[in-house]
């Protein structure tokens, strides 16, 4: 589940993305345009800068503002950077991989190959949208990023194979 500091995070973001040529936007504004705590805000904030994500400017017109393109973030790097790794288990993670103590063998748990499944289609959905694609970029490019996995793609064939049934051909 998406914790509600990725989700602020997410939020503000999209919001620095909206302002008119990266203009700052100043702390109580975009709390209160977002309905964000404060104090939470200014926490996701500090980090989100630390990792090169936002600048903050000072003075009377200061504030936040994205430091790379809208194009260039990419909603899975928010989420990995507040939530951690994408993998709903350790045993598929890609960047913090932890043996499953209940698990006799790996690669034959099914849970772990349908997992494994949704973490690479969840990683190639967040990875593919940008802040860009949310306000109002492509749209065409957007609903093909969001379009479900179907037989001809690799991963639907794992995930049929993974639950025991045969994809089609």
């Amino acid at each position: 589940m998406l914790s509600q500091r990725s989700r602020y995070a997410l939020k503000a973001l999209v919001r620095l993305a909206r302002a008119a040529d990266g203009e700052p936007v100043q702390i109580a504004s975009l709390a209160e345009s977002e309905e964000i705590p404060r104090k939470f805000l200014e926490i996701i904030l500090v980090e989100l800068k630390r990792q090169n994500l936002v600048q903050s400017l000072r003075g009377k017109r200061g504030g936040y503002r994205l430091a790379r393109p809208p194009e260039d973030i990419t909603f899975g790097e928010v989420i990995r950077l507040t939530d951690g790794p994408l993998a709903l288990v350790p045993c598929v993670s890609r960047t913090a991989y932890r043996r499953c103590e209940d698990c006799k063998d790996e690669t034959a748990c099914a849970i772990n190959r349908v997992m494994a499944v949704v973490r690479d289609e969840t990683a190639r959905i967040l990875d593919a949208t940008t802040l860009a694609d949310v306000i109002g970029g492509d749209s065409a490019a957007f609903d093909e990023v969001l379009r479900p996995a179907d037989a001809t793609r690799p991963g639907a064939a794992a995930a049929a194979l993974a639950l025991g049934s045969h994809p089609a051909e």
